[in-house]
């Protein structure tokens, strides 16, 4: 069965330069509900090194420029959506502009366990999805983090068992699972269901539809056995589950305008940008070339993404998932702001988010200064590249 036509659109594309006050004020009062990312299916927690000594004096990079720092500890997941990391990592293009500034890596399983690690000085950045980014940002009083650039969108999918559902309007009554309760999906897909009419309880996930917290990895299993019939979740498990005999029913893409979302940026621990801000430009103008590599060389760069994966998860991707996942991500240095804004309005409108007794916003609780993408804009105006927009939640 070919995907059905997409929905009537039921997203708000936010108002650039505008921020909706009662979206910060209920990420300042988040308690019970941790957000968290678009977790990787299959990858685990561990720490690799790049060879050389911590111990080498400041070093130039491909600029010819002496760095300041002689180590940069930089965070990612085992997944096709941190693909430019994983490319950029397996090609050597990161440590190109880097030169003998070393980078240590470490793997994560999810955005908390980043976010923590980053607080804790462990990672200076990290590439990392919305939700995350947003939570430790707000629980922070903003004082943590900034995102300093975009890596990429797309790449989910709401896949089901075509013998119980065949089209959109067939989920009252079934059980749809998403990776975590209020992780990216998660918000998008009670978000989704409010859009129909749907009434779910988001923190039971009890209603018109089950919407059943299911991890990515024992998500295929859950498939299988019939536990659940179907799943609004990230590359690769949409394609694993396709693999299944599950059919694509609803591309993500197809309800947000352009067809645009954010699913990865790139986060630094603000003391860092402070301190090392010519090593923080390094990484960003690996980043974009990187970006530019893996639109100029596909193939190689799914090869990279793939090889880097059984690295550091320990299983690479078989063909009929890696095909389709990694065709579905879109790669780009645009951080996507404005649809940053409308997730976290979607996680109030879900209910995941929790407004405080005052309707105003807290010091700090808004997401006024979340983006600092300075560094980012200088390195894409010296490849002769237009300026990405912040949608107005930029550096105070």
């Amino acid at each position: 069965m070919a995907p059905s036509p997409a929905p009537s659109h039921p997203f708000v594309r936010p108002n650039a330069g505008r921020i909706r006050r009662s979206a910060a004020a209920a990420l300042a009062g988040l308690t019970a509900v941790a957000l968290l990312s678009a977790c990787g299916y299959g990858s685990k927690a561990s720490d690799s090194g790049s060879g050389g000594s911590a111990d080498t004096a400041s070093a130039a990079g491909a600029s010819g420029v002496k760095l300041s720092s002689p180590t940069v500890k930089i965070g990612y997941f085992a997944n096709l959506t941190h693909g430019t990391a994983l490319v950029g990592l397996q090609e050597g293009i990161l440590q190109k502009e880097l030169g003998a500034t070393q980078i240590k890596t470490q793997v994560f399983n999810a955005g908390p366990a980043e976010i923590e690690a980053l607080n804790a000085g462990s990672i200076d950045i990290g590439w990392i999805g919305p939700s995350p980014a947003i939570n430790g940002y707000t629980k922070s009083d903003g004082k943590s983090l900034k995102i300093i650039g975009g890596s990429a969108s797309g790449g989910v999918k709401l896949v089901v068992n075509p013998e119980k559902i065949s089209s959109l309007d067939d989920l009252r009554g079934k059980k749809i699972a998403t990776p975590q309760l209020g992780n990216t999906q998660d918000v998008a897909l009670l978000n989704y269901l409010a859009g129909k009419g749907y009434k779910v309880d988001a923190a039971s996930g009890a209603g018109d539809v089950s919407v059943v917290r299911t991890d990515n990895k024992v998500t295929p299993d859950a498939y299988r056995q019939g536990s659940i019939d179907g799943a609004w979740v990230p590359e690769p498990t949409a394609s694993k589950l396709v693999t299944l005999g599950a059919k694509v029913l609803l591309n993500e893409k197809d309800v947000w305008p352009d067809k645009k979302f954010v699913i990865t940026n790139i986060i630094v621990s603000q003391k860092f940008l402070k301190e090392h801000p010519d090593v923080v430009e390094a990484v960003l103008r690996g980043s974009v070339n990187t970006n530019a590599f893996i639109k100029a060389n596909p193939d190689k760069a799914k090869a990279d993404a793939n090889e880097a994966i059984k690295k550091d998860a320990g299983n690479a991707l078989e063909p009929a998932v890696l095909d389709p996942a990694w065709a579905d991500v879109d790669f780009l240095d645009d951080p996507l702001a404005g649809t940053l804004q409308a997730e976290a309005d979607h996680a109030v409108t879900a209910g995941l988010l929790k407004l405080p007794r005052s309707s105003s916003a807290g010091a700090g609780a808004n997401l006024n200064g979340i983006y600092d993408l300075t560094l980012l804009n200088k390195v894409l105006a010296a490849k002769g590249q237009a300026p990405v927009a912040d949608a107005g939640l930029g550096a105070k």
